[in-house]
């Protein structure tokens, strides 16, 4: 799964590396670890009289669709291999389609002493997960949220835990944000499958101080959260 991750990107560079033209996220503040149930940038691309828009938007991580009923799951991760076919997922994943832009993000290793925490990261500028957004009304405001699509891992987390966010590869990232309808089910999910095991080979892992753990006491703007560390033996 996907629990922890980090966006250390501003709105502007958020616009300028995925060609946004607009940004609601005029609050979003770089953070080393964002939770569930945390406002973080999604990209998404809309209509509105005739025109495509492509948006950096903010949206709480765990999905609420519009006919949820309140205090229902949010769930925050959606497994590849059933999300076109779940009800909580099959209406997104036909027409809301989101990246979730970030550096990395966190998995766990049990050991004798207590879990370590493991940064998973690429050394490009951004890694986007592939996601599913909903919008609902609350209080006469429309409020935004998303999940994060899994997939079994293929990349430097298989040691460290069997799931890994389903990346994609710039050259498909405006076929996945498209608000059209998917026509070809079996296609698109082809297309998440290879996407996400070609990023998956230029991915790596290294251990991290387990101040990660805490998310109650961690600064989330602390960027040495991701510094490597060397392990006792």
């Amino acid at each position: 799964m996907c629990g922890r991750y980090v966006v250390p990107n501003t709105t502007d560079e958020l616009l300028s590396l995925f060609d946004a033209s607009h940004a609601n996220a005029a609050d979003w503040q770089p953070s080393y670890s964002v939770a569930p149930t945390d406002p973080a940038p999604i990209v998404r691309e809309w209509i509105h009289d005739e025109t495509l828009n492509r948006d950096v938007d903010l949206a709480s991580w765990g999905l609420k669709p519009g006919w949820a009923k309140p205090g229902g799951p949010a769930p925050i991760n959606a497994r590849l291999e059933s999300v076109a076919s779940n009800g909580m997922f099959r209406s997104a994943f036909a027409s809301q389609r989101c990246l979730v832009p970030m550096a990395g993000y966190y998995e766990w290793q049990r050991m004798d002493d207590g879990k370590q925490p493991y940064f998973i990261h690429s050394d490009g500028d951004v890694l986007a997960a592939a996601g599913l957004y909903a919008a609902r009304q609350e209080d006469d405001v429309w409020k935004i949220s998303f999940t994060i699509i899994t997939r079994a891992a293929r990349d430097a987390s298989g040691a460290i835990h069997d799931r890994m966010p389903v990346f994609l590869t710039p050259d498909v990232w405006g076929q996945w944000l498209s608000p059209e309808k998917i026509s070809d089910t079996e296609e698109a999910l082809s297309m998440l499958d290879r996407s996400s095991v070609a990023v998956a080979k230029t991915v790596t892992a290294h251990p991290v101080a387990r101040k990660v753990n805490n998310v109650r006491t961690l600064d989330s703007e602390d960027e040495r959260l991701i510094e490597k560390i060397t392990l006792a033996l």
